[in-house]
């Protein structure tokens, strides 16, 4: 992870702004893409030689008024905001302990209390820390469902698991840099991040872009080898009492295609592992 995190943001979403986005007139030629440091500066009503130490480095300790007022400049969406004044430690935190990386028996037994649709448990790095039995069926393709990001760029089965890659990559790694400011001293997420970047160039250009996005509630387009596509949505709940540890709940239309897809699915599972376990008790283990 870079040591100036604050000025590698700040660089990536100045890159992507061009002088007509903002009301600016172009003038002379642009050796790189998007504004000007100086432009950033008006628009943000502060001195340009400032704004340049913030991007460098050089500024540690800017109020929450010229965070807000780059933001605005910058045209950052709210998550956005809020990673810029967490990157510049403005935002009142306190003490951020780790996630937890355990589930305990009172989220596993809800988990199963969902017997007809996909439920789990991630962590800040988008570890699967536990998931229900249809949930299991539903990461059958994947080599091993350990970590969605790893999953996503890493696993051959997720370019057809995901029939909108691109949309789905996108999305991991804005989660993903979301949480590399709710938790920025996360050795999980950060070996995580240096491990996809070096294995990845997809991942490490993503990355690079600077988007932040968590998981709330979308629609989900997936395509399993077993039963077809489905069409599904999703929410995300934080798991109180369980830092950094959220629950997501796949659902379908129901009478759905895709509802009926998903109880074919799990009737596969179930009578592929009663199967599993008679073959083992025959064979005396």
């Amino acid at each position: 992870m870079t040591s100036n995190a604050l000025g590698d943001f700040l660089r990536a979403h100045r890159a992507r702004l061009r002088p007509g986005d903002v009301g600016l007139a172009s003038y002379g030629r642009r050796r790189v893409a998007g504004l000007r440091r100086e432009e950033v500066a008006v628009l943000a009503g502060m001195n340009t030689d400032y704004y340049t130490r913030l991007e460098q480095g050089r500024e540690r300790g800017p109020s929450p008024q010229i965070l807000d007022a780059i933001g605005h400049a910058l045209r950052l969406d709210r998550e956005a905001r809020e990673h810029l004044h967490r990157l510049a430690g403005t935002l009142p935190d306190g003490h951020r302990p780790q996630p937890r990386e355990t589930v305990g028996p009172m989220l596993r037994q809800l988990l199963d209390g969902y017997p007809n649709t996909p439920a789990f448990v991630l962590n800040p790095a988008l570890d699967l820390l536990a998931a229900n039995s249809l949930a299991d069926a539903l990461f059958t393709p994947f080599g091993a469902a350990d970590n969605l990001a790893r999953m996503t760029f890493l696993d051959p089965a997720g370019r057809t698991f995901y029939p909108q890659w691109h949309r789905v990559a996108e999305a991991v790694v804005a989660e993903l840099r979301r949480a590399t400011g709710l938790v920025p001293d996360y050795p999980r997420l950060n070996d995580l991040v240096s491990a996809l970047s070096a294995a990845s160039d997809e991942f490490a250009a993503l990355w690079s872009a600077h988007s932040v996005r968590g998981k709330t509630h979308d629609a989900k387009e997936l395509v399993h080898p077993e039963v077809g596509p489905l069409s599904l949505t999703y929410q995300t709940f934080d798991v109180r009492g369980a830092t950094g540890q959220q629950v997501v709940i796949y659902h379908a239309e129901p009478g759905s295609p895709s509802s009926l897809a998903l109880t074919l699915l799990g009737t596969l599972h179930a009578t592929r592992r009663g199967e599993d376990g008679h073959r083992q008790r025959g064979s005396g283990r």
